[in-house]
């Protein structure tokens, strides 16, 4: 049989029997429209932290801690998206506002601006530092009314080199004490970042996690298709996101900024675009649970569902404050609102719960904790580990040099490649009464977070103080932390559904995805540690900066593989909890 055949069989059994390859066609629009979110979500993830550092200048500890916010509000949010949904909009409607919020928020990604500019005086004269391009393969050069020339350090960075002085006026050699560097930021543009980055954060908010709800609703309680579903669900996330780190990685460093985040804006745009033609495939499944309600007048003029959507614009307001004055936040405020979140769901297991119902939420309550220091580790990829990759690495593959935001498309890669393995894997030793509990999985990831930081601090030990790092330690931490993603993630996701009450289903997983957030929020305070000094978003000082990286990854390497031999040591205790909810 020929494939147009093929086709057209697909086709008609669309259409004749609303499914699609054996499911509700409705996961085909749900498919679409999150491979192509999750494409304009990391394809500026990607990007963001080089953005940050070359275009506005910051410094790699303020971008980083802008970065673990950002990060850490996207999943905050959904709370507020998701309750709001269940409540009054319906996932449709929630899916359909956020998406709107995302195109715009990517959108305005693109409009640049002329960033900042940084300034080096010397003997009464301004100088301008910059680079020739963008990522790690472009120069640092001093600009004068004269000419431009190159420049670059000294070991131990005590004195800047002039490559073709006279082009510039200036001497050979400058001592760094002898002149000084001022930012020169373009205001208006930093604010469209920052308000762009709020949009973002609200559209996700309202999208994430409502559309993964309406995946959910496709298949009645029971449905054997339900588990293959959302497989090919987590397919569509997987390949929007290794196609984006590529495409928009590649355009954004040897294009333009404003390539690669408007590629991701044409990205949601499309999946934008495929929701509301095909909306109608999913058959009422994600309306509003009272239509009725959501036309009641509120304070005047205002309806429920204008309420809605205003509360939107109030997400956008505080996260682009905090986004803005992340670097202001004590962290002490995000670590008690931790402990008051934990203190209420310990109350709620200690009052409402009794017997196997309360030692279930327990242990349910273990693994929402549990899942901390793996996503503060794994976070590190956009951050700090990419600004890494871009400075420290040897980013040669087959003679190419691949921008660094590239190599983070190795995550959805592997994730493609290994999870079928891993569940042929857990079925297997499961027939042999071998397979790991829950509890023991979650620590074996935890400790390949660790693992994964000590293999790259050999690579970076290996490579001498000022040398290249080896590409192929790249390849091996992303490897490793991904093999423990699927140790995590899936696994803790399951858990927590399994062991929530039904009276706090809802309760738990917000606080699953709150603690996800906290946990990039910390991912952001461990990625400012490694913070390096810079002139025009480039490195100083080699040596320095790698030998920073070696103490912070050692420290946080060995910490993990500490609290991963402490989990394996409580897992009896977990598993007794749990029940038998394996």
């Amino acid at each position: 049989m020929n494939n147009q055949s093929s086709a057209g069989n697909i086709i008609n059994q669309t259409v004749d029997s609303n499914t699609w390859l054996g499911h509700p066609r409705g996961l085909v629009i749900l498919f679409f429209t999150e491979m192509w979110e999750r494409f304009s979500y990391y394809g500026m993830r990607g990007l963001l932290i080089l953005y940050l550092t070359q275009h506005f200048l910051f410094s790699d500890a303020r971008s980083n801690v802008i970065y673990g916010a950002y990060n850490a509000l996207v999943y905050v949010m959904t709370i507020i998206g998701g309750t709001l949904a269940d409540k009054y909009l319906g996932s449709r409607k929630a899916v359909t506002f956020g998406a709107l919020l995302l195109v715009l928020g990517h959108f305005g990604m693109a409009f640049e601006g002329s960033g900042a500019r940084q300034l080096m005086h010397f003997q009464g004269q301004d100088y301008q530092l910059t680079l020739d391009g963008r990522g790690g393969d472009a120069h640092q050069i001093v600009v004068s009314a004269q000419g431009v020339s190159t420049l670059k350090f000294n070991e131990g960075a005590t004195t800047m080199l002039i490559d073709s002085p006279a082009a510039v006026g200036l001497p050979a050699s400058i001592a760094v004490s002898d002149y000084s560097v001022r930012v020169e930021t373009d205001g208006f543009y930093q604010n469209v970042m920052y308000l762009s980055l709020a949009l973002i954060i609200a559209g996700v908010g309202f999208l994430k996690a409502n559309i993964s709800t309406i995946v959910g609703s496709l298949y009645g309680f029971g449905d054997a298709r339900r588990d293959s579903g959302f497989t090919i669900f987590y397919m569509g996330i997987n390949l929007g996101a290794f196609l984006a780190s590529i495409l928009c990685g590649y355009l954004g460093i040897y294009y333009g900024w404003k390539y690669g985040f408007g590629l991701a804006g044409i990205g949601m745009l499309l999946g934008l675009a495929t929701f509301l033609k095909f909306q109608h495939w999913l058959e009422g499944k994600a309306e509003p649970p009272n239509p009725a309600k959501l036309r009641e007048r509120v304070l005047g003029f205002l309806t429920v569902e204008m309420l809605c959507y205003l509360s939107g614009l109030a997400i956008i307001t505080v996260s682009m404050l905090l986004v803005m004055n992340a670097h202001l936040v004590d962290e002490s405020y995000v670590g008690l609102l931790g402990i008051l979140i934990l203190l209420t769901l310990i109350s709620f297991a200690l009052i409402k719960c009794k017997g196997e119902e309360r030692n279930r939420m327990l242990a349910g309550i273990y693994f929402i904790l549990a899942q901390i220091p793996f996503w503060a580790l794994f976070e590190q990829a956009g951050s700090s580990l990419n600004l890494l990759t871009d400075r420290l690495v040897d980013r040669s593959v087959f003679g190419m040099s691949v921008p660094a935001p590239v190599f983070q498309s190795l995550n959805s890669m592997y994730i493609i490649l290994f999870a079928p393995v891993l569940a042929w894997l857990w079925t297997v030793l499961a027939r042999y009464k071998l397979n790991p509990p829950t509890a023991v999985k979650f620590a074996l990831g935890v400790a390949m977070a660790g693992f994964g930081f000590l293999s790259l601090v050999a690579g970076m030990k290996l490579s001498g103080s000022a040398g290249l790092i080896a590409v192929g330690f790249i390849f091996l931490i992303y490897w490793i932390h991904t093999i423990g993603e699927l140790m995590v993630s899936p696994v803790g996701l399951s858990a927590v559904t399994k062991l929530a009450p039904a009276s706090a289903a809802g309760m738990m997983m917000g606080a699953w995805f709150l603690y996800t957030g906290l946990a990039d929020y910390l991912a952001g305070v461990i990625a400012k540690t490694t913070g390096a000094e810079t002139i025009g978003g480039q490195l100083v000082d080699v040596a320095a900066a790698k030998a920073t990286y070696i103490a912070v990854y050692s420290q946080v390497g060995y910490i993990s593989l500490a609290v991963a031999v402490v989990m394996l040591l409580i897992a009896p205790v977990v598993r007794r909890y749990m029940h038998g909810a394996e």
